[in-house]
């Protein structure tokens, strides 16, 4: 009868050590989804503002026009990326961020604004190096953080 009891003590202990040691394995799992999905959304937003007001830029010099873009979405964006990027991308985020400021010192800000002295198109590319290779930087740090992807694109899409 000892025996009986000891068996089937053991057997509701091992089940019931088994089902708290698969709920945290699932809730960690759940949320490291979480925030990867929570990253993945916070980049691609940060992106698509890149995209977004470096387009309205390149038009604005073209068409010998005045331009505007809401810079508050921008900081926003950058605040969020800020609170869930790990510390690698973070430090890509803020060199990235460094590379579009010094960038719209020399297409929107003093002498070379669109309205009164535009860039031509070749020296709009050429102030956009910057940026287009910190984007890279980023992307590949993302790329890293997200997949550990070691290699990497040597080149940039889109911005």
């Amino acid at each position: 009868m000892l025996d009986v009891l000891v068996t089937t003590a053991a057997g509701a202990l091992s089940a019931t050590v088994g089902v708290l040691v698969g709920g945290i394995v699932t809730r960690r799992a759940q949320d490291r989804h979480w925030i990867r999905d929570q990253q993945l959304a916070a980049y691609q937003e940060l992106f698509s503002h890149y995209a977004k007001f470096t387009m309205e830029l390149r038009r604005a010099h073209a068409d010998r026009r005045g331009w505007d873009y809401d810079w508050g979405d921008w900081s926003a964006t950058l605040m969020r990326v800020s609170l869930i990027a790990p510390t690698e991308v973070a430090v890509e985020i803020d060199d990235f961020g460094s590379a579009i400021n010094s960038f719209l010192d020399q297409v929107a800000r003093g002498e070379r604004n669109p309205l009164h002295n535009p860039l031509s198109s070749e020296e709009f590319e050429q102030a956009r190096q910057a940026p287009a290779q910190a984007q890279v930087r980023l992307v590949n740090a993302i790329r890293r953080s997200l997949s550990n992807d070691d290699k990497g694109l040597p080149f940039g899409i889109g911005g």
